[in-house]
């Protein structure tokens, strides 16, 4: 039997990377629908403006400076909601960073940088989590990634994180199940989503980072995260194009090898580095949901709500035939 959960204006919900991006994003939409938030990130200047901004809408939110790659800050985290609000309902690792350059390329300083914020912060997040969400039969969200079932040039070990992340949450998930435990586990895996997600990105390349279309709007994600925390769901893509991406690479690896090289030049832009350090040791520049993406961004993704709204169940069957066909389609080519 799959846990039930408190309705969203119930619940006390710890989102961290919540300065910026799609973090910020589902702060902004679970305080507007009556949820208390704790807003978890490293800079603290932005964490308490949003916070500001927030209450001045009259939700509470309560700012906690906390770096996710050590296990002391998050506990830290927890034991300040705790005693703020006595109970932690949803937990949600959203922090996480890139580095865009050829594996090869990139130091080894910075790849384990990468690793303990991305990898680290989700296990640390979690793994604090667990005693406070099994009293209160609560909600663990980690923000996987496309990246979680594909591969692509460039952001390499951003891409072995998300499959790290995947693997972590699932094994979790498993053992909570056998265990009984009234917790549960969704893992998002958003597509390009149009955040500061490049600018905050390290640079080894010697032009400004972008995102390979199709690129989808952040609230979209927000509106999987607030979803996931008051109904069940074991994954939740964010964005059809995400999910036809991973279909392609189960149905046919090769093929989609050969289509991957072509994503090198669709994850750059023709301008110079803005900033090459990036955020991947310090914190950036924070306080924006959106990005400055220069091509379209998807403002729906009508996948996404179909597989969150069980009266659409008819759309998603459709739109699940029509990937596979797609991709049976490309990889005949």
């Amino acid at each position: 039997m799959r846990p039930s959960h408190k309705p969203l204006h119930q619940q006390i919900i710890v989102i961290t990377g919540a300065s910026s991006g799609i973090g910020l994003a589902a702060a902004k939409m679970a305080a507007g629908r009556g949820a208390k938030v704790v807003l978890v990130a490293r800079n603290g200047e932005a964490l308490e403006t949003i916070a500001a901004e927030i209450g001045a809408s009259g939700a509470e939110a309560v700012p906690v400076v906390a770096d996710v790659g050590r296990r002391e800050d998050l506990q830290r985290v927890a034991d300040l909601t705790i005693g703020r609000f006595g109970r932690i309902d949803t937990w949600v690792n959203d922090a996480g960073l890139s580095i865009f350059g050829r594996l090869e390329q990139v130091s080894d300083t910075d790849h384990q940088a990468l690793f303990q914020t991305n990898f680290w912060g989700v296990v640390y997040g979690s793994l604090v989590a667990l005693p406070h969400l099994k009293r209160s039969g609560g909600v663990l969200i980690n923000l996987g990634s496309v990246a979680s079932d594909v591969a692509f040039p460039l952001q390499g070990m951003y891409c072995a994180s998300k499959h790290a992340i995947k693997g972590f949450t699932d094994s979790l998930r498993i053992e909570l199940e056998e265990e009984g435990a009234p917790v549960s586990v969704t893992l998002i895996k958003p597509a390009a989503i149009d955040t500061p997600f490049p600018q905050h990105a390290r640079n080894y390349t010697d032009q400004e980072p972008k995102l390979p279309p199709p690129v989808y709007d952040p609230r979209e994600v927000a509106l999987a995260i607030v979803h996931a925390a008051e109904n069940p769901q074991r994954d939740i893509y964010v964005g059809g194009g995400g999910r036809v991406m991973s279909a392609f690479q189960a149905l046919a690896p090769r093929a989609f090898d050969r289509v991957g090289r072509t994503m090198v030049g669709q994850q750059l832009r023709t301008e110079p580095p803005r900033d090459a350090a990036g955020a991947l040791h310090a914190a950036g520049h924070d306080g924006r949901v959106r990005g400055d993406h220069p091509g379209y961004v998807m403002r729906r993704s009508y996948y996404t709500r179909a597989t969150i709204n069980p009266a659409a169940t008819g759309l998603l069957a459709a739109a699940g035939i029509a990937a596979v066909i797609l991709t049976r389609r490309v990889a005949r080519r």
